[in-house]
């Protein structure tokens, strides 16, 4: 029996894919109803003024205008001024 660790056996498994997630767009950036603004894991930025939830906390735009964040009460926020 061999007492020696086999070469190029260490990784058996392959790492799980990326899942895409962060802020997608930057501040003062102008952007168009319907576009996603934040994709994350649970609420780390909150939705504001111009803008919804998805099913899977993903933020997005509810009508045209340019993107704002900012902290409210040591939360971030993100929101559209139209």
């Amino acid at each position: 029996m061999s007492h020696h660790k086999a070469a190029g056996k260490t990784r058996q498994h392959t790492s799980p894919a990326g899942k895409r997630l962060g802020v997608k767009v930057s501040h003062g950036q102008k952007v168009k109803a319907g576009s996603v603004l934040v994709r994350q894991h649970g609420s780390k930025v909150h939705a504001g003024s111009g803008t919804k939830y998805g099913r899977d906390f993903t933020v997005f735009s509810i009508f045209e205008g340019t993107v704002n964040f900012g902290t409210k009460l040591g939360k971030k926020f993100i929101s559209i001024n139209g």
